[in-house]
């Protein structure tokens, strides 16, 4: 197959799919949240990354609850999963405190979708994580340590 032709259609597949992701509302025309996460993905401990979201001074919350082995075996793969009780939670992100770039995933939730993120993260030490949830515009958060006895995450 030509090398052209199948850029084309990758291409044409792709419009394709975002148009009608856009038009069934799974995606707002314009939204680019990976873009405003992008310098807090590039900072360096939890204080910097907060504020780069916007979380700087972020209220505790016993309403959002951190799913995470209190022991990770091997801190190359540690499932960890965030749940969100407030109402009208807009977004999740996972900090861990000492990996070289704290911010370890950040997820939008969209209007009407329960507010459960399952994701597998690397430690590179034993460390606190941290679940930012935006609800309301306004920021919560949780914490939970988690003890690494096999770094993963450069360590």
């Amino acid at each position: 197959m030509n090398r052209k032709r199948r850029s084309s259609l990758q291409i044409a597949a792709g419009s394709g799919l975002y148009g009608a992701l856009v038009a069934i509302g799974l995606l707002r025309p314009g939204q680019v949240f990976a873009q405003s996460l992008e310098q807090a993905f590039k900072t360096q401990g939890i204080v910097e990354t907060m504020k780069a979201l916007g979380a700087a001074g972020a209220a505790e919350s016993k309403d959002i609850a951190i799913n995470a082995p209190d022991i990770a075996e091997n801190g190359a793969v540690v499932p960890v999963g965030i749940r969100s009780r407030i109402p009208n939670t807009q977004m999740m992100a996972l900090l861990v405190e000492k990996n070289p770039n704290a911010l370890a995933g950040a997820y939008d939730i969209l209007e009407g979708l329960e507010a459960d993120v399952n994701m597998r993260i690397k430690m590179g030490q034993t460390s606190d994580v941290f679940a930012i949830v935006k609800a309301d515009g306004k920021f919560f958060m949780a914490r939970k340590e988690i003890k690494v006895t096999l770094g993963g995450c450069g360590g």
